[in-house]
């Protein structure tokens, strides 16, 4: 999907619909009305072509999206917005047409629709086009210019929220609705310079014109969302080298093993590493005796045999050839720690510990049985055995506070000191608060009055059993232009809530804010809003 170019033959017809436009304000004679047929079935047929064009974009959006649902799904689902909010618009713009056709003709919507501006008799009439689009009004805020306007802005406002802020810049939506300096009339609003006193044909080659720049802002949304898909992918010309070790941390006497390779590597290259004390980062040279590590499918193995206790460094240069056969050289330093047997502490779901729910955590210390080993907390909190080396914390200190558990261990019958770890404290996540299975969006009428009330849901949490409760909520909606607002006690919807969900109109908005919930730290919380738009 390339960005979207003006064709000469479009450029020609955009000179063509201007230069028409000034002769029509001149009055001359019908044989630009002709003119202005022409530049019109032109600008039906580039539409066609465009639309056609605009859809296998979609088709190609689509194909990506079942090869990579996770990757191109929120992306896919932003260009399908774009085409139902593009649809939308057009639609609206073709019934203008067709209706201000049916005015002017004196025939019915029906008729007008199958009508070409060619076979349109009253093509040089400008009362009924003034009066439809502009009214009794000097300035088009009573007619269909007005309300055409409005669409168009809220349009152009709902396509750019489609795109990332950082890629916006570069959107050329068109559309634009901004009054105009004219030399003779001075200050002229968008709806007067468009609709006021302009025959018929021009008002149709006017809308089938706005209906171009519609589908060229579709693309260029489209275009934006597809090329987004991979603006973010990892590009060679950011590599950077990297070392994973299996434990920077080992026993005297034990193998170290860690994977050198560049990140985002290609396993069809197997890059050279060399191996040293250190490296000449300017120069990129090895400082003192250097060792070559082999690789294959692109990824190098380093291992040696450690000896001696305390922090070993070294460091190297990967080199790997590019796609035009250039030598990239990235140089890397790293470091790992021999020492003597000690505790490892770990905890089963998370590196934090969570205030209110039992925090499971795993305490053992290589070569010794669990049995002999004893873990104790030193403040905020409790520490309880459950066997095999599996402990809950519970912790009553502050979010933000420091945890540390203390390892002992039996050695040849002697208490020994086998280290420490520190937790951070903090506070159970909100969770997210729905009703009906919805977090907002469009629901229908009957699942909502169904659903009974508001389910605080935690999403994205490991941790089992961690229930909330909501407490209260404020529910809203807008009648018939008034804003009605009831408290409600609990989670659960009242019959006169319920009652008014049933009896509201499609479209109309519901929303429920000010949720409150407690947690299982015992303390309320408030929670995100529901907006929620009613279908039938």
């Amino acid at each position: 999907m390339a960005g979207y170019k003006e064709t000469p033959r479009q450029k020609m017809i955009g000179m063509m619909y201007l230069v028409l436009t000034a002769l029509l304000a001149l009055n001359v004679s019908k044989d630009i009305l002709d003119a202005f047929v022409v530049v019109n079935e032109s600008l039906v047929i580039t539409n066609e072509n465009f639309e056609k064009k605009i859809n296998l974009s979609y088709e190609k959006f689509k194909q990506q999206n079942d090869l990579a649902p996770a990757k191109v799904g929120p992306y896919y689902q932003k260009a399908l917005l774009a085409k139902k909010y593009s649809d939308e618009l057009t639609a609206y713009i073709e019934g203008l047409r067709n209706e201000v056709i049916a005015k002017t003709e004196g025939i019915s919507i029906d008729e007008a629709t199958k009508l070409t501006l060619r076979q349109v008799s009253r093509k040089d009439n400008y009362d009924i086009g003034t009066q439809y689009f502009i009214g009794d009004s000097p300035d088009g805020s009573i007619g269909k210019a007005r309300e055409l306007k409005l669409k168009i802005e809220k349009y152009k406002a709902d396509m750019k929220a489609l795109v990332d802020p950082k890629y916006q810049s570069t959107l050329k939506l068109g559309l634009n609705t901004e009054d105009v300096n004219n030399e003779i009339e001075g200050k002229v609003n968008w709806e007067m310079k468009n609709f006021h006193h302009l025959v018929l044909a021009g008002v149709v080659t006017n809308l089938n014109k706005t209906i171009t720049e519609v589908r060229n802002a579709e693309f260029d949304v489209t275009n934006t969302l597809y090329s987004a898909i991979s603006a973010e992918d990892f590009k060679f010309d950011m590599v950077t080298a990297k070392v994973v070790a299996k434990s920077s941390y080992i026993m005297n006497g034990s193998e170290y093993e860690a994977d050198i390779f560049v990140a985002a590597y290609d396993s069809k290259v197997t890059p050279e590493v060399v191996v040293g004390a250190d490296v000449d980062t300017v120069n990129y040279r090895i400082i003192g005796d250097s060792t070559k590590v082999e690789g294959v499918d692109g990824l190098c193995k380093y291992k040696l045999n450690a000896s001696g206790v305390g922090e070993k460094k070294y460091a190297g240069i990967i080199k790997i050839t590019s796609g035009t056969g250039e030598i990239k050289k990235y140089w890397f330093r790293s470091s790992y720690i021999v020492g003597q047997p000690s505790a490892t502490v770990s905890a089963d779901k998370m590196n934090v510990f969570y205030i209110g729910i039992p925090n499971p955590v795993t305490v053992s210390v290589p070569g010794v049985p669990n049995d002999k080993v004893r873990a104790s907390i030193s403040t905020g909190g409790t520490f309880k055995a459950k066997g095999a080396g599996k402990y809950d914390v519970n912790v009553t200190a502050a979010p933000g506070a420091k945890i540390i558990i203390n390892v002992m261990a039996d050695m040849a019958g002697r208490q020994t000191s086998m280290g420490t770890a520190t937790f951070r404290v903090k506070r159970v996540p909100d969770p997210v608060p729905t009703i009906g299975n919805s977090t907002g969006g469009i629901i229908s009428k009957q699942v909502l009055a169904a659903a009974g009330g508001i389910i605080p849901v935690m999403k994205d949490f490991d941790f089992e059993g961690v229930n909330f409760t909501i407490t209260s909520f404020t529910f809203s909606m807008v009648i018939r232009g008034d804003y009605i607002e009831k408290q409600g006690v609990g989670n659960r919807l009242t019959t006169e809530m319920t009652t008014m969900i049933k009896s509201a109109v499609t479209g109309t908005k519901v929303f429920f804010e000010n949720i409150k919930a407690k947690g299982p730290d015992g303390a309320n919380r408030g929670l995100s809003p529901i907006n929620l738009k009613l279908s039938n």
